[in-house]
């Protein structure tokens, strides 16, 4: 079948770039912190400023796919992970540092999930919102694969040679298969009562910046979280062995909550879903504030988590043309995306500076209280989109 091709394409891609590009940090971060002698607010920040360049360039892409098509842009950004993550191995001082990241931010802007949403918009047509499920499905296994084997390289050849080996899979890999994407060949949408709205028509609807809020808080969790979920085990009191170990739960639990979405989910609306996965992360980050000294409490936060996170990356990739429709998918999507991204990248920086080293991190129920305004927002959005149809008709 034409359209099992980009989706084989992306899932591999997303999968090696999400491993490389982003958690791979949380495992070599303290020996680069150590190896360049930066404090955690450089370590972190460098990071943070990344993020903030992906999502600066978030809605640019977007159109740029819309227009194009992703085969051309997705291998730039296999081209810029490589330059990327080679001047970060060779990096011997903070400027270098910050020049790393600073391509790396533009990397993930070309290449991570936004992008290959907005490419199999393009490329498969109506059977987009499975597409993304099936990419996402295998992309769950990003962090599941890449925090072991980042940590065994890292031990065996150091932290510079394995972003150097990184950078040449980036270049022998995922850029040869992103050129293999091909063209464009969507569906010429016009005038269609189903092609949806513009971006401008778009922002002055009242559920995106309800979307938008709600996007952007959880990406701020999931962020601060993702950087220093092993760090933060740790400080419960738990070795490294099983802080690997547990969160090695989640990207399984990733997989299993987007094969629910597949199976029990099909159908189903998204409002729907994301009510449960929207609710899944406030009982995640209780279970770790309140027990999390007890390996079987980071266990069930590891499963509550890895679970919402799951489906929380489809519905990104589904919503935009659920709510607003397809005409333009890719400009409204990295127009969603965009705060969500802004908020990531301020995630890793400001936890940073709120975990304690000689105790419960202190941040962890603020989190708990972020999430559940999250959710409200959510919910918000979607009764406003009913409101608006209802008007409409």
């Amino acid at each position: 079948m034409q359209n099992r091709k980009p989706i084989a394409i992306l899932a591999v891609t997303q999968i090696t770039s999400w491993g490389m590009l982003y958690y791979a940090f949380g495992v070599l971060a303290t020996r680069i912190q150590a190896d360049l002698a930066l404090s955690a607010s450089q370590t972190f920040g460098a990071f943070s400023w990344c993020v903030l360049v992906a999502g600066l360039a978030a809605t640019p892409v977007g159109i740029a796919i819309d227009r194009h098509g992703g085969r051309w842009i997705m291998v730039l950004g296999s081209v810029a992970a490589a330059v990327g993550l080679w001047v970060m191995a060779s990096a011997g001082s903070f400027s270098g540092y910050v020049v790393a990241w600073s391509v790396l931010g533009v990397a993930m802007s070309l290449t991570l999930y936004e992008a290959a949403f907005a490419t199999l918009n393009r490329l498969v047509m109506s059977d987009a919102a499975k597409a993304i499920s099936t990419v996402t499905l295998v992309g769950g296994l990003a962090s599941t694969v890449f925090w072991p084997l980042t940590e065994a390289l890292a031990t065996r050849v150091g932290w510079r040679d394995t972003l150097m080996i990184y950078a040449v899979v980036q270049v022998v890999l995922c850029m040869p298969l992103h050129f293999m994407l091909g063209g464009q060949h969507h569906e010429h949408l016009g005038s269609s009562p189903h092609a949806g709205v513009t971006l401008p028509q778009a922002v002055r609807q009242p559920q995106f910046w309800l979307l938008v809020g709600a996007f952007a808080f959880n990406a701020f969790i999931f962020s601060a979280l993702s950087v220093h979920l092993i760090r933060v085990i740790q400080t419960l009191g738990h070795g490294m062995e099983l802080a690997l170990l547990l969160v090695a739960l989640i990207g399984p639990m990733q997989v299993i909550g987007r094969l629910l979405e597949r199976t029990w989910g099909a159908g189903t609306p998204p409002a729907v879903i994301g009510a449960y996965t929207f609710a899944a992360l406030p009982a995640a980050l209780l279970a770790l504030a309140l027990f999390g000294k007890y390996a079987y409490a980071v266990g069930v936060f590891s499963i509550l988590y890895g679970l919402s996170n799951g489906v929380l990356t489809i519905l990104r990739g589904t919503l935009p043309a659920a709510m607003f429709g397809r005409k333009q998918y890719g400009a409204i999507s990295g127009a969603l995306a965009a705060p969500a991204l802004l908020a990531k990248a301020s995630g890793p920086l400001v936890f940073a500076m709120a975990l304690d080293p000689s105790g419960t991190p202190p941040a962890l129920m603020p989190l708990a209280g972020i999430s559940v305004f999250s959710f409200g927002l959510f919910v918000l959005a979607v009764r406003c989109r009913a409101g608006w149809r209802t008007a409409e008709a």
